[in-house]
């Protein structure tokens, strides 16, 4: 038995690949049909309509929203951070999932439930929270407030679980059995993460990554109390967006959303070409 013989990628392709030759029956059929249609009134259509919103401006207004050099700054911050805090996360949610996963230790239990309150926690509510804690009256004495370091903590919190979720359920099911058979065949501790943990673990780190980023690019509500959204300096795009419509704009702020789903778009296409290119290695 070789090493590339315990890869469970090149199972998980070959199994893909049976399943891509099958052909759908009746039920199935009318059930993606429904699924299709249910996604199309949810996403598809609203989609169409903001790009639609966006064009009706014409390109003049469109021209005119992307050359504002306050608007480029808070598109630009945003992605930035955004890319930063997702960098971030892919290295420490893969590291505590496997902890996690892997380890037993006091107070485990409590780590699962508090990672998972920035999903339940409403955003204005984590923005508080923040502000107490990061503010001017910071009882650790560290004020980020109305600095793009706000910006970077306000996403990393309410990102925080993207990753750790993602990677967690396929650790579970990675087999410690087949790292030690690897050993035993004489593959080094690096060996066996690069040729078999690590293309298992790509396709969940890329998902994970890929919620962060499309979160990070479209998060509000934790950022206006602790940003200030001074222009220039800690206002970002969503925060551009909402001043378009409130200034009775909305096809420059339909022109924005649509830069931040050609970026959402682009980051997604981007992290599946990775995650496929790292599955394929041998």
């Amino acid at each position: 038995m070789t090493i590339e013989q315990l890869d469970p990628a090149a199972t998980a392709r070959t199994r893909r690949r049976g399943r891509a030759s099958s052909t759908l029956d009746r039920p199935a059929a009318i059930g993606l049909g429904i699924g299709v249609t249910w996604f199309s009134i949810l996403v598809l259509i609203p989609l169409a309509l903001i790009a639609f919103q966006a064009a009706g401006g014409g390109w003049a207004v469109f021209a005119e929203t992307l050359g504002s050099s306050q608007t480029a700054a808070a598109i630009w911050l945003t992605v930035r951070q955004a890319l930063l805090v997702t960098a971030l996360n892919v290295v420490m949610g893969t590291l505590i999932a496997w902890v996690l996963v892997r380890d037993d230790f006091p107070g485990k239990r409590v780590l699962e439930i508090i990672i998972d309150i920035p999903f339940a926690l409403p955003t204005i509510v984590a923005g508080l929270v923040l502000l107490s804690l990061y503010g001017p009256a910071s009882p650790l004495g560290i004020d980020v407030s109305n600095t793009s370091h706000s910006v970077f903590l306000a996403l990393l919190f309410v990102t925080l679980p993207f990753v750790v979720r993602a990677v967690q359920p396929v650790l579970m099911e990675l087999e410690p059995e087949v790292e030690e058979a690897a050993a035993s065949l004489g593959a080094s501790t690096f060996t066996t993460w690069r040729r078999i943990i690590l293309p298992s673990l790509t396709p969940a780190i890329a998902a994970g990554a890929t919620l962060s980023f499309a979160r990070g690019i479209s998060e509000y509500g934790s950022l206006v109390l602790l940003s200030g959204n001074l222009p220039f300096e800690s206002e970002v795009a969503s925060v551009r967006i909402f001043t378009y419509i409130e200034n009775d704009n909305p096809a420059a702020a339909s022109a924005v959303a649509v830069i931040l789903l050609g970026v959402a778009l682009a980051a997604i296409v981007t992290l599946n070409l990775i995650s496929r290119r790292v599955a394929r290695r041998d």
